[in-house]
């Protein structure tokens, strides 16, 4: 059995990569070969919580099981660590466990990348990122894969980890202009694209704020007691997209309290990834204000998982 480190992973397997593979495990979702089971959420205590997600795909032969600890007030830890072991189905043999905490950040920022080409503007060059910690970084990489990003306006409770993560960006060679905000009113109202990367539990941004054309991206909440935006901002959108609509009636807090409170129904939420990756382009003109909901499910764990494997395999 291999065993992969993030930094091992890192070096080679990047954001393209885990675009394509996530648009080919969506095939095999799209063609009944995913089994999988519903994200087990077990609290810890009211800030810290432990994941579990397994997956199996008929088509590759390969399962998973991704655990993820996520303890919000870590100070010198990670406050999101994760392994994922993967089986060959052939055989039951366990072939790898690889650190999971890049590859989480990856396959959800490639979850972005995907619905960011079909909703946002073509021309949307302004991005906002409101959360500047651990998944926010990939969210920015997987946003400059399909649009002309040339300006970002970053907001952070604490100021000074905003700057530390527009340098981080610099350092990356990410090319655009960095902007740190004095207050999140300054990111919605100038940016084109939204990522809001966060796990409050009350909504951390003003839908009122939002420009006509804006589209956002929620990454960041995970669990129906978190809602990191708010009412306004789903009342506002024209077209709601999600990654999963199974996990997103179980998950995503503030859609959740949208519908409980009779400002959408679950039926007004178009489609979910699977229903629109591989189509034509979604947004009917530039005024529209277009929503994509993530939670994570397993079948896109065990598709970066799987690509990590060929590659190191090879």
């Amino acid at each position: 059995m291999i065993t992969l480190t993030d930094e091992q992973i890192q070096e080679k397997y990047l954001i393209g990569n885990a675009i394509r593979d996530v648009k080919d495990i969506l095939h095999d979702y799209r063609d009944d070969a995913i089994v999988q089971a519903v994200r087990t959420v077990l609290p810890v205590d009211d800030d810290s919580s432990m994941l579990y997600m397994p997956c199996i795909s008929t088509a590759s032969k390969t399962s998973i099981i991704k655990t993820v600890s996520i303890f919000p007030v870590n100070k010198d830890l990670s406050t999101t660590q994760g392994n994922i072991l993967v089986t060959d189905l052939d055989d039951g043999q366990h072939k790898a466990t690889m650190e999971a905490s890049y590859l989480t950040r990856l396959r959800t920022g490639a979850m972005t990348a995907i619905a960011t080409d079909k909703l946002a503007r073509r021309d949307a060059s302004v991005l906002g990122v409101i959360g500047t910690g651990n998944m926010a970084f990939e969210q920015v990489l997987g946003v400059a894969e399909v649009r002309p990003v040339e300006r970002v306006v970053l907001f952070n409770r604490t100021a000074g980890k905003a700057h530390d993560f527009r340098r981080r960006l610099e350092a990356f060679g990410v090319k655009a202009e960095f902007e740190v905000a004095g207050d999140v009113s300054e990111v919605v109202a100038a940016a084109d694209i939204i990522n809001c990367a966060t796990q409050s539990e009350v909504p951390v941004f003003d839908g009122a704020d939002l420009k006509a054309g804006a589209h956002v991206n929620g990454v960041g909440s995970f669990k129906p007691s978190m809602r990191e935006m708010d009412d306004e901002t789903i009342a506002k959108a024209d077209q709601i997209y999600v990654d999963d609509l199974e996990a997103i009636r179980e998950e995503a807090g503030e859609l959740m309290h949208a519908v409980e409170n009779g400002i959408i129904a679950w039926e007004d939420i178009r489609g979910s990834l699977v229903d629109f990756f591989d189509g034509g382009y979604l947004r009917g003109d530039d005024s529209e204000i277009t929503l994509y909901k993530c939670v994570g499910a397993g079948y896109f764990d065990l598709a970066v998982a799987g690509g990590v494997m060929r590659m190191f395999s090879d």
